[in-house]
């Protein structure tokens, strides 16, 4: 498919998923959105990629909806309206179902809808000039969905915070990894994606099939109670007995061997 908003790539067995608006700091207009969908969908179909990286072009990751488009004719509002009372938030991994492991690697700024994608990544790293911040109540609009993913990655009141703060606090990234809101920060800023690549090619050499069952378990846990998690849990670790996989590790451990995992 041919994008006009964003950059689809594959590195080996990685695929990169690029937000390529510069311009206006990558903010999502309608259009982007859509793409954003496909392009989720295309990589996680794919079976030559294992793993998903999500970046951004320039200055910035991701800066949310595009305020002009919102503020103009009327369309994209009434669109943007319709998507958030049907909670069709199709533009994230996460409602997209993405079944392979995704990291973003967050470049600059990231402001209000950008921390959709912080939320629901699997793994978080970022620059060390990246910042993070939600400007929703500095400019008259509620922030929700994004801060309520957050605050199952960091502490409440950390959330509760940069919601209230609004545009007149940034969080750094440095404060970002003390808080757990990513596990890497890479120095100098120009390394990320060299970093988001090394990292995602350690993740890509494990089995696929038991890294999708893992993701599946571990979300879920974020739903459920402790005692239904672990129930679910075990269900997804019993889903892969028979499978290809379960028998080649760790006969490849034995044989010292890199393992041939199922496709």
């Amino acid at each position: 498919m041919t994008y006009e908003t964003i950059k689809v790539e594959r590195h080996g067995r990685v695929g990169w998923l690029i937000n390529a608006r510069p311009g206006v700091l990558n903010a999502m207009n309608n259009a982007m959105r859509d793409e954003l969908a496909e392009a989720w969908l295309e990589l996680d179909r794919d079976p030559s990629v294992r793993v998903i990286v999500h970046t951004g072009e320039g200055r910035a990751f991701q800066t949310g909806a595009d305020l002009a488009e919102i503020a103009g004719d009327g369309v994209g509002m009434q669109r943007y309206q319709d998507s958030l009372m049907n909670f069709d938030l199709h533009f994230t991994s996460w409602h997209q179902n993405v079944s392979k492991p995704v990291i973003a690697a967050v470049n600059g700024i990231c402001a209000g809808g950008g921390l959709h994608f912080v939320a629901d990544a699997d793994i978080v790293i970022a620059a060390s000039d990246a910042t993070f911040f939600d400007p929703h109540v500095s400019v008259g609009q509620v922030t929700a969905i994004e801060m309520i993913g957050l605050a199952k990655k960091i502490p409440f009141e950390a959330v509760m915070r940069m919601a209230l703060v609004g545009s007149h606090e940034r969080m750094s990234a440095q404060r970002a990894l003390e808080l757990g809101l990513v596990s890497q920060v890479v120095d100098p800023p120009e390394q990320l994606r060299e970093a988001a690549q090394e990292l995602a090619e350690k993740v890509a050499r494990n089995s696929p099939a038991a890294m999708a069952a893992t993701k599946k378990a571990l979300w879920a846990a974020l739903e459920l109670g402790l005692t239904d998690a672990c129930k679910v849990g075990t269900q997804h670790l019993v889903g892969m007995w028979g499978h290809h996989d379960q028998s080649e590790g760790p006969l490849a451990f034995v044989e010292k061997r890199e393992p041939r995992w199922a496709e």
